[in-house]
């Protein structure tokens, strides 16, 4: 009855996808999660996010309701409320998850898994109990969990992760938030939104440092227009609790400065999950922190594979979705291609939103390319003037002999639906020129992307 073709730890993006691709190929499958199906990014990061992100839209909307010719008086955001429609999406998509599989014969396991050598799993079950199972083959799709920084020790009140961000009582008047990528820039959209005072602290010099830099300072500045203080460059040297306020000591450009809110987030990024998974009991091998795998994410433990944010690229769900379909088609003997990481977009869903793919204008540079550069502001484009929404641009990076699409870097709204024209371009060999050729609908946003081949080739018409 413990028999499997393959078991997988965590029901994440990453493992669920890994299990439903692997029971359409036949196996008998189990699926080990300690909380929720759907893991983080279902439960407390992607989509709840967002949730959290449109009701801010929305009350954005409202209050700018005038510039559209709309008279609304008297519209208030309801924090409880929001926090609470948060919460029920993600509840309805795991309930979701839990139908896909369901649907798809798989077992689902609740409780923690730990990996035994000779291929076995033990699981610690919700009610205390541990069972023994065996398989064929291990998925490790473990996860990531919020970065800790030492100056910065959560308290889970006061000094708080993304978990309890999304999930507080009451909204603050002031916040600080300590990092900003990609969860930084979103959560400081939304509670500037809503009214709170906001300060970004961000050790690197610009906003969204893996970003191209010129969208960083783009956002610096519209952040800086919405009223939010930026602190670039700085770092957080101490922090205490007094009172009901935090007190941070930054080290800033300008020397040493105090600092004080209600609340500090800290979202200074991700680190792996690997701890008391097991790895060691089989010799797992592991590398800068994370489960060392090959073009097909085997271990070097036989019939032990690994996915997601505990192994070397992206930690991204998308990413790790596609992790998983390659690991699992390779266990049935399939030859799948291996993942381009070069070609992996990344979304900050923020307002504007930012998107990207492929190499920024400063690495060209450093790698001494010959490139061509387009870039076609919104403010120049029919659909976003008529929007309302024209902060924020498109941004090509073109290899100049042959044309291939080197990177792209938006800003803008909406963008995070466009960027998948330059993943697929890029997948399929297209040039600049072809992008430039492809005739695009008007009057849409995906215009700029066709406006910007034409500014890298010195053919643009409407600038």
């Amino acid at each position: 009855m413990n028999n499997f073709d393959l078991i997988v730890i965590g029901s994440g993006p990453g493992g669920y996808v890994a299990a439903i691709r692997a029971s359409q190929l036949g196996f008998k499958v189990a699926i080990i999660e300690k909380e929720s199906l759907g893991g983080i990014c279902l439960n407390w990061g992607c989509i709840p996010t967002k949730a959290l992100l449109k009701s801010a839209q929305v009350f954005d909307y409202l209050n700018h309701a005038a510039d559209y010719g709309i008279e609304v008086s008297d519209s208030r955001a309801n924090f409880n409320t929001i926090i609470k429609r948060s919460r029920d999406v993600a509840e309805s998509m795991s309930k979701g998850v839990q139908f896909l599989m369901k649907k798809n014969n798989i077992e689902i396991i609740y409780g923690y898994g730990k990996l035994l050598p000779g291929k076995r799993v033990e699981v610690t079950m919700q009610d205390g109990g541990i069972k023994i199972y065996k398989s064929q083959y291990v998925l490790l799709a473990t996860g990531g969990r919020a970065k800790q920084l030492p100056a910065l020790p959560l308290d889970g009140k006061q000094i708080i992760e993304y978990r309890k961000a999304m999930t507080l009582d009451i909204l603050p008047k002031k916040m600080i938030i300590v990092g900003a990528g990609a969860i930084g820039v979103e959560f400081a959209y939304f509670y500037q939104t809503l009214g709170v005072e906001v300060t970004l602290i961000e050790f690197m010099d610009t906003l969204l440092p893996v970003e191209d830099k010129e969208v960083g300072k783009a956002l610096e500045k519209i952040y800086n227009k919405k009223g939010m203080h930026i602190w670039t460059s700085s770092k957080v040297v101490s922090s205490k609790i007094i009172e009901d306020k935090v007190q941070l000591l930054v080290n800033t450009p300008k020397g040493e400065q105090v600092i004080e809110a209600d609340i500090v987030l800290s979202a200074a990024g991700v680190v792996a999950n690997i701890e008391n998974i097991g790895l060691e009991l089989s010799d797992i091998q592991i590398e800068n922190n994370k489960v060392k795998v090959n073009a097909y994410y085997q271990t070097n433990a036989d019939g032990v594979y690994a996915i997601g944010d505990i192994v070397k690229g992206q930690a991204l769900a998308h990413v790790a979705s596609a992790e998983g379909i390659i690991a699992v088609e390779h266990m049935a003997g399939h030859h799948p291609q291996p993942l381009n990481y070069n070609n992996i977009p990344g979304c900050t869903y923020c307002s504007p939103e930012v998107a990207s793919v492929g190499i920024t204008e400063q690495a060209a540079k450093e790698n001494n390319l010959d490139v061509l550069i387009g870039k076609f502001p919104f403010s120049a484009s029919g659909k976003a003037k008529a929007a309302g929404k024209h902060d924020g641009f498109v941004k090509l990076i073109i290899d100049k002999k042959y044309g291939e699409i080197l990177g792209a870097h938006f800003i803008g709204e909406n963008v995070t639906e466009l960027i998948a024209e330059i993943v697929v371009a890029r997948n399929a060999e297209a040039t600049g020129m072809q992008l430039l050729k492809s005739v695009h609908p008007h009057p849409t946003m995906s215009e700029a992307i066709m406006e910007a081949a034409a500014v890298a080739y010195g053919e643009v018409i409407h600038l």
